[in-house]
Protein backbone atom coordinates (compact mmCIF):
# COMPACT_ATOMS: atom_id res chain seq x y z
CA UNK A 1 0.00 0.00 0.00
CA UNK A 2 0.92 3.60 -0.55
CA UNK A 3 2.00 5.54 2.53
CA UNK A 4 2.58 9.27 2.62
CA UNK A 5 3.62 12.11 4.87
CA UNK A 6 3.27 15.78 3.98
CA UNK A 7 6.03 18.26 4.82
CA UNK A 8 5.08 21.92 4.17
CA UNK A 9 8.08 23.80 2.79
CA UNK A 10 9.14 27.38 2.02
CA UNK A 11 7.20 30.54 2.74
CA UNK A 12 4.60 29.33 0.24
CA UNK A 13 3.77 26.36 2.54
CA UNK A 14 3.94 24.00 -0.39
CA UNK A 15 2.97 20.40 0.32
CA UNK A 16 6.04 18.26 -0.31
CA UNK A 17 4.89 14.65 -0.08
CA UNK A 18 7.14 11.87 1.16
CA UNK A 19 5.62 8.74 -0.35
CA UNK A 20 6.62 5.11 -0.04
CA UNK A 21 5.62 1.52 -0.66
CA UNK A 22 5.09 -0.15 2.71
CA UNK A 23 6.00 -3.52 1.19
CA UNK A 24 9.50 -2.52 0.05
CA UNK A 25 10.03 0.72 2.04
CA UNK A 26 11.21 2.37 -1.18
CA UNK A 27 10.26 6.01 -1.27
CA UNK A 28 10.08 9.13 -3.39
CA UNK A 29 9.57 12.84 -2.93
CA UNK A 30 6.79 14.64 -4.73
CA UNK A 31 7.59 18.32 -5.27
CA UNK A 32 10.50 19.05 -2.90
CA UNK A 33 10.22 22.80 -3.36
CA UNK A 34 12.79 23.90 -0.80
CA UNK A 35 13.91 23.45 2.83
CA UNK A 36 15.59 20.28 1.61
CA UNK A 37 17.29 19.55 4.94
CA UNK A 38 13.90 19.62 6.68
CA UNK A 39 12.59 17.15 4.10
CA UNK A 40 15.54 14.80 4.50
CA UNK A 41 15.23 14.86 8.29
CA UNK A 42 11.61 13.77 7.92
CA UNK A 43 12.67 11.00 5.52
CA UNK A 44 15.19 9.71 8.08
CA UNK A 45 12.48 9.54 10.75
CA UNK A 46 10.20 7.54 8.45
CA UNK A 47 13.05 5.11 7.74
CA UNK A 48 12.64 4.66 4.01
CA UNK A 49 15.10 4.46 1.12
CA UNK A 50 14.63 7.27 -1.37
CA UNK A 51 14.65 6.18 -5.00
CA UNK A 52 13.43 9.16 -7.03
CA UNK A 53 12.10 12.70 -7.11
CA UNK A 54 8.76 13.34 -8.81
CA UNK A 55 7.80 16.81 -10.02
CA UNK A 56 4.27 17.88 -10.93
CA UNK A 57 5.44 21.16 -12.47
CA UNK A 58 8.31 23.61 -12.70
CA UNK A 59 7.44 26.41 -10.29
CA UNK A 60 10.15 27.24 -7.77
CA UNK A 61 8.08 26.30 -4.70
CA UNK A 62 7.57 22.80 -6.12
CA UNK A 63 10.95 22.09 -7.70
CA UNK A 64 13.47 24.42 -6.03
CA UNK A 65 14.94 21.84 -3.63
CA UNK A 66 15.27 19.07 -6.21
CA UNK A 67 18.84 19.79 -7.32
CA UNK A 68 20.20 19.68 -3.77
CA UNK A 69 18.46 16.41 -2.95
CA UNK A 70 19.54 14.91 -6.27
CA UNK A 71 23.13 15.83 -5.41
CA UNK A 72 23.07 14.51 -1.84
CA UNK A 73 21.23 11.25 -2.59
CA UNK A 74 22.07 10.62 -6.28
CA UNK A 75 18.39 10.45 -7.21
CA UNK A 76 16.80 10.83 -10.65
CA UNK A 77 14.39 13.70 -11.17
CA UNK A 78 11.29 12.43 -12.98
CA UNK A 79 8.77 14.84 -14.47
CA UNK A 80 7.21 17.13 -15.26
CA UNK A 81 6.30 17.31 -18.94
CA UNK A 82 8.99 18.88 -21.14
CA UNK A 83 6.86 22.00 -21.69
CA UNK A 84 7.73 23.15 -18.15
CA UNK A 85 11.51 23.21 -18.68
CA UNK A 86 11.43 27.00 -19.08
CA UNK A 87 10.07 27.25 -15.53
CA UNK A 88 12.78 24.92 -14.20
CA UNK A 89 15.41 27.01 -15.98
CA UNK A 90 14.12 30.14 -14.27
CA UNK A 91 14.01 28.93 -10.66
CA UNK A 92 17.07 30.85 -9.48
CA UNK A 93 15.83 34.10 -11.03
CA UNK A 94 12.37 33.55 -9.51
CA UNK A 95 13.92 32.79 -6.12
CA UNK A 96 15.91 36.03 -6.20
CA UNK A 97 12.75 37.98 -6.98
CA UNK A 98 10.94 36.39 -4.04
CA UNK A 99 13.89 36.73 -1.64
CA UNK A 100 14.34 32.96 -1.40
CA UNK A 101 18.06 32.27 -1.92
CA UNK A 102 19.29 28.71 -2.18
CA UNK A 103 16.70 27.35 -4.58
CA UNK A 104 18.29 25.95 -7.73
CA UNK A 105 17.41 25.29 -11.34
CA UNK A 106 17.21 21.67 -12.46
CA UNK A 107 16.73 19.50 -15.51
CA UNK A 108 14.77 16.24 -15.19
CA UNK A 109 16.43 12.94 -15.95
CA UNK A 110 13.10 11.91 -17.48
CA UNK A 111 10.23 14.01 -18.79
CA UNK A 112 6.73 12.61 -18.50
CA UNK A 113 3.84 12.48 -20.94
CA UNK A 114 0.16 11.64 -20.67
CA UNK A 115 -0.29 7.90 -20.23
CA UNK A 116 3.14 7.23 -18.75
CA UNK A 117 3.56 5.21 -15.57
CA UNK A 118 6.03 5.60 -12.71
CA UNK A 119 6.87 2.69 -10.42
CA UNK A 120 7.89 2.82 -6.77
CA UNK A 121 8.44 -0.53 -5.14
CA UNK A 122 5.23 -2.45 -5.79
CA UNK A 123 3.30 0.75 -6.56
CA UNK A 124 2.43 1.97 -10.05
CA UNK A 125 1.43 5.59 -10.59
CA UNK A 126 -0.49 6.64 -13.68
CA UNK A 127 0.61 9.97 -15.17
CA UNK A 128 -1.83 12.54 -16.54
CA UNK A 129 -0.68 15.62 -18.43
CA UNK A 130 -2.87 18.42 -17.06
CA UNK A 131 -1.89 21.78 -18.58
CA UNK A 132 -3.43 25.08 -17.59
CA UNK A 133 -1.65 26.24 -14.44
CA UNK A 134 1.55 25.59 -16.35
CA UNK A 135 1.85 24.02 -19.81
CA UNK A 136 3.78 20.98 -18.59
CA UNK A 137 1.92 20.15 -15.39
CA UNK A 138 1.38 16.46 -14.61
CA UNK A 139 -0.68 14.59 -12.01
CA UNK A 140 0.26 11.28 -10.37
CA UNK A 141 -2.53 8.81 -9.49
CA UNK A 142 -2.05 5.56 -7.60
CA UNK A 143 -5.19 3.55 -8.36
CA UNK A 144 -4.97 0.88 -5.65
CA UNK A 145 -4.88 3.48 -2.89
CA UNK A 146 -7.02 5.83 -5.00
CA UNK A 147 -4.81 8.80 -4.16
CA UNK A 148 -3.70 11.54 -6.55
CA UNK A 149 -0.94 14.12 -6.20
CA UNK A 150 -2.27 17.03 -8.22
CA UNK A 151 0.20 19.86 -7.62
CA UNK A 152 -1.46 23.19 -8.32
CA UNK A 153 -4.15 21.97 -10.71
CA UNK A 154 -6.84 21.66 -8.03
CA UNK A 155 -7.28 22.70 -4.41
CA UNK A 156 -9.96 22.24 -1.80
CA UNK A 157 -12.42 24.91 -2.86
CA UNK A 158 -10.29 26.39 -5.62
CA UNK A 159 -8.16 25.77 -8.70
CA UNK A 160 -4.71 26.81 -9.84
CA UNK A 161 -3.85 30.27 -11.08
CA UNK A 162 -3.61 30.71 -14.83
CA UNK A 163 -2.17 34.22 -15.05
CA UNK A 164 1.43 33.01 -15.23
CA UNK A 165 3.30 32.83 -18.55
CA UNK A 166 1.79 30.13 -20.78
CA UNK A 167 -1.06 29.54 -18.34
CA UNK A 168 -4.51 28.94 -19.83
CA UNK A 169 -7.78 28.97 -17.87
CA UNK A 170 -9.78 26.87 -20.31
CA UNK A 171 -6.99 24.30 -20.53
CA UNK A 172 -7.08 24.00 -16.74
CA UNK A 173 -10.84 23.49 -16.65
CA UNK A 174 -10.54 20.88 -19.42
CA UNK A 175 -7.73 19.10 -17.58
CA UNK A 176 -9.81 18.81 -14.43
CA UNK A 177 -13.03 17.76 -16.16
CA UNK A 178 -11.49 15.42 -18.74
CA UNK A 179 -8.49 13.94 -16.89
CA UNK A 180 -9.31 14.03 -13.16
CA UNK A 181 -13.07 13.64 -12.82
CA UNK A 182 -13.16 10.33 -14.78
CA UNK A 183 -10.91 8.81 -12.09
CA UNK A 184 -13.94 8.79 -9.81
CA UNK A 185 -15.40 10.76 -6.90
CA UNK A 186 -13.69 8.68 -4.23
CA UNK A 187 -10.18 9.77 -5.19
CA UNK A 188 -8.42 11.56 -2.33
CA UNK A 189 -6.07 14.21 -3.66
CA UNK A 190 -3.05 15.95 -2.19
CA UNK A 191 -2.89 19.51 -3.54
CA UNK A 192 0.20 21.65 -3.79
CA UNK A 193 -1.04 23.85 -0.95
CA UNK A 194 -3.66 23.50 1.76
CA UNK A 195 -5.77 20.58 2.99
CA UNK A 196 -6.63 17.33 1.26
CA UNK A 197 -10.01 16.75 -0.35
CA UNK A 198 -11.75 14.32 -2.70
CA UNK A 199 -12.77 14.73 -6.31
CA UNK A 200 -16.36 14.02 -5.30
CA UNK A 201 -16.38 16.83 -2.76
CA UNK A 202 -15.00 19.29 -5.30
CA UNK A 203 -17.52 18.23 -7.92
CA UNK A 204 -20.26 19.15 -5.47
CA UNK A 205 -18.91 22.32 -3.90
CA UNK A 206 -15.94 23.84 -5.74
CA UNK A 207 -17.04 27.27 -7.03
CA UNK A 208 -14.86 26.91 -10.15
CA UNK A 209 -15.29 23.30 -11.27
CA UNK A 210 -18.33 21.83 -9.52
CA UNK A 211 -20.55 19.91 -11.90
CA UNK A 212 -23.32 22.53 -11.86
CA UNK A 213 -20.77 25.30 -12.55
CA UNK A 214 -19.19 23.57 -15.55
CA UNK A 215 -22.60 22.69 -17.01
CA UNK A 216 -23.73 26.28 -16.63
CA UNK A 217 -20.58 27.44 -18.42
Amino acid sequence: MLKAQIVPVTGFQQNCSIIWCDETMEGALVDPGGDYQKILQAVDKVGITLKKILLTHGHLDHAGGSADIKDTHDLPIIGPHKDDQFWLDGIEEQAANYGMPGLRCCTPDQYLSDGDQVTLGALIFDVFHCPGHTPGHVVFHEPKSNVAFVGDVLFKGSIGRTDFPKGNHQDLLDSIAQKLWPLGPDVTFVPGHGPLSTFGHERQSNPYVADHVLKAG
